[in-house]
């Protein structure tokens, strides 16, 4: 049994980590903003001063899909900075032993080559739409490397996951990244028995999803073994698909008969971000859930929230 502190517990990852059947095997803290605020130093020190975890797993930030990260890049950017800055920080001075970092596959270069690869990070200009977002996430993952080649007694690692969805994540229409967002409209479409759905950009841009099962499953798989975790590892799908086929397995899945048209005048971000999983796969792990169980999964709980609302 370990000691663990969860930032972010109220997000997607977080809220299915606490309530899958594995949380009952340690003493969890998942603190909210009124118990810690991570905006602050102070309190984020003060915090982990007074639990001392074995473990922190950093799920805490700022997220939000393209519209929201183009309409507030400087929020994308400082909050998530400093929130990383403070726990990881706080965590050296404290003297944590362990920590696990989540990243994100927009940490990669715009123009890097698929698949992408733990080395390409900083090897090019990030894609602009989600450039303050990215930005955030690599001065985490390096902040984390430094303290890893400072301090031989600490040992804190970053994972970067693919797209990740699922129960629990946002449906609305700033927040929502592509499975959710895509959710919302066919089934407002389908209630609406509207014939017809827009689809950004021209549908051609190809991106991998994970269902957040796996995610967790990762999770906890780093617990028990995380001296073999590699510091840097890229956590993704065997193959990508195009947004145009999101939409049409989406639309099997929720029963939707009508057409699709693009939009060319909004942002699509870019082309193709496929992660190189090698690393995981050589550790012992790979995602298992099939892309369309997992859409119907979360199309599941989603209908749960529209019938409740």
């Amino acid at each position: 049994m370990m000691k663990i502190l969860v930032t972010g517990g109220s997000g997607m990852v977080g809220q299915n980590l606490l309530k899958s059947s594995r949380a009952a095997e340690h003493v969890i803290y998942a603190p909210s903003r009124n118990e810690v605020d991570l905006l602050s130093y102070d309190s984020t020190f003060l915090f982990l001063q007074s639990i001392k975890p074995d473990l922190i797993i950093h799920l805490a930030g700022k997220v939000g899909g393209i519209k929201a990260n183009m309409l507030d890049p400087f929020g994308f950017f400082s909050e998530n900075v400093s929130i990383s800055f403070n726990l990881i920080r706080a965590a050296k001075e404290t003297g944590i032993k362990r920590l696990l970092n989540f990243g994100s596959s927009c940490m990669y270069p715009v123009d890097a080559e698929s698949p992408l690869t733990e080395d390409q990070l900083l090897s090019g200009s990030l894609e602009q739409t989600n450039e303050g977002y990215a930005l955030a996430k690599i001065i985490a993952q390096r902040m984390c490397s430094y303290i890893n080649s400072q301090r031989g007694n600490l040992c804190y690692k970053t994972i970067i996951p693919c797209n990740i969805y699922g129960p629990f994540d946002k449906f609305d229409d700033v927040n929502a990244h592509l499975i959710p967002a895509i959710i919302r409209k066919l089934h407002s479409a389908t209630q609406k028995n509207a014939d017809i759905v827009t689809i950004w950009g021209d549908g051609t841009a190809r991106r991998g999803f994970i269902y957040v099962d796996d995610i967790v499953a990762l999770i906890w798989k780093s617990c028990v073994h995380f001296e073999t975790l590699p510091e840097l590892m890229n956590v993704g799908v065997s193959m990508d698909h195009s947004i145009t086929d999101y939409y049409e397995i989406a639309a099997s899945v929720i029963g939707y008969k009508g057409r699709f048209s693009f939009d060319l005048t909004q942002p699509t971000g870019m082309k193709q971000k496929l992660i190189c999983s090698k690393k995981a796969q050589e550790w012992g792990w790979q995602a298992k859930v099939d892309l369309s169980l997992g859409i119907k999964e979360t199309y599941e709980y989603y209908k749960g929230l529209v019938s409740n609302a």
